[in-house]
């Protein structure tokens, strides 16, 4: 099986394509769609366990089937973006995504709902590495830090639109269950649009056809690989305890029945994830993951101590300091592969480091879920964040020790 570029001189002569800014920003806005697209059933748990009577197990079990079924698309597609460019994979992970928004919209029974996870987990697998690439692809030289610090702020761009519009929309308008996911899908179909006037082709592109083949690390790049995965990796097993768990950890043990208050918290934290991203966009990333495990850990502490007292303003600084956490962890992590990648293979390194990342934040999620059904919420979380704690103290420690005498990462 193999598959050529679709950038053939003759289709690029016929179809208008955007300049280099331009195409910087769609890509920057399709790794917006990514945490829009994964956040935004995030406040709907709660809501579909009333109406079908659904286990913590289950709802945890719909947030897990995303990173499964991305993962295992990654294994196998993970350097496609590489051969047959960015902009064709682009535009294949935005269609997926798009048929998986809609299975929500229409969703009558929970079986959509798996559906939909799935194919929300082929688009992003699709577009993630792809587009996080395609921002280096499209900076001037030596322009990687800048280009994921604008990346890691769309994520928490696309965290905070998940979050308060869905928090609005289920709190005030009709339809709770549907609306919310009809306004991503007109998103995701305008997006589309943008992205079929990407470039199709750059001159970095691996040579060759593409075939299915598991993932290989760049030679004398393992170090560096080990240290950005688990960055990114930790990163999102934070995010998997606080966006599979967190609006019911706002109802249950915080008292909060209103959804656009638990949807602001979300915002809060995407908030400072944004705004950490931007200002550390200058700190070497070995030290970023450092300085991420600590504040990482604090917060999973007062994530715990807000749990057991039920209480909303130390939750809410717990938020905060999460936020930051998860913003230095990825920054870190995204910009030491993009750094270090070689061009030909950026795509394949970047999603790489996803398939590590997602496949923690499944089994965080699936393993959360489980707990919590069996022995309860406030167990999950004694238990969960402890175990996250460990991984960002052994994380920290490690970018530490990468980063002594390499100025260049």
């Amino acid at each position: 099986m193999s598959i050529m570029s679709d950038a053939s001189p003759a289709r690029s002569a016929t179809r208008p394509v955007l300049g280099q800014r331009a195409s910087f920003w769609v890509s920057a806005a399709v790794v917006l769609h990514t945490l829009w697209t994964s956040a935004a059933p995030t406040v709907t748990y709660p809501l579909y366990a009333a109406e079908w009577q659904l286990s913590t197990f289950t709802t945890t079990a719909i947030f897990a089937v995303y990173p499964i079924v991305l993962v295992v698309l990654l294994i196998v597609l993970g350097d496609l973006s590489d051969y047959i460019g960015r902009r064709a994979t682009i535009l294949l992970g935005l269609s997926a995504s798009l048929i998986g928004v809609l299975l929500f919209a229409l969703a009558p029974d929970v079986a959509w709902i798996f559906a939909g996870r799935a194919f929300m987990g082929t688009g992003v697998a699709l577009t993630a590495g792809p587009a996080a690439a395609a921002m280096v692809d499209f900076s001037a030289p030596g322009q990687a830090g800048r280009a994921s610090s604008i990346a890691t702020a769309a994520t928490a761009g696309g965290l905070a639109l998940a979050t308060i519009v869905g928090g609005a929309l289920i709190q005030y308008a009709p339809f709770p269950t549907h609306l919310n996911f009809w306004v991503l899908a007109v998103v995701i179909a305008a997006l589309l649009g943008a992205a079929w006037f990407l470039p199709g082709h750059s001159a970095d592109t691996a040579k060759g056809r593409w075939k299915p083949r598991l993932p290989a690390i760049p030679q004398g790049l393992g170090k560096i690989f080990t240290v950005s995965a688990l960055a990114v990796a930790t990163s999102f097993g934070f995010g998997a305890l606080y966006l599979s768990l967190g609006a019911q950890i706002a109802r249950d043990l915080i008292g909060s029945t209103n959804a656009l208050v638990a949807g602001s918290s979300f915002v809060l934290f995407a908030v400072v994830l944004g705004t950490v991203a931007i200002l550390a966009k200058g700190i070497r990333a070995p030290l970023n993951i450092a300085f991420g495990a600590v504040t990482t850990i604090v917060s999973l502490g007062l994530l715990m101590l807000a749990a057991s007292q039920h209480s909303l303003p130390i939750y809410l600084i717990a938020t905060t300091l999460g936020g930051a956490g998860y913003s230095l962890f990825f920054l870190g992590g995204l910009t030491l592969i993009s750094q270090n990648a070689p061009s030909t293979h950026r795509g394949a390194s970047i999603s790489a480091v996803y398939l590590i990342a997602y496949f923690l934040q499944g089994v965080t999620a699936l393993a959360l879920g489980f707990i919590a059904t069996a022995t309860g919420l406030q167990n999950a979380i004694d238990l969960g964040a402890p175990a996250l704690a460990i991984l960002a103290l052994v994380t920290g420690a490690l970018a530490l020790l990468i980063g002594r005498g390499k100025p260049a990462v």
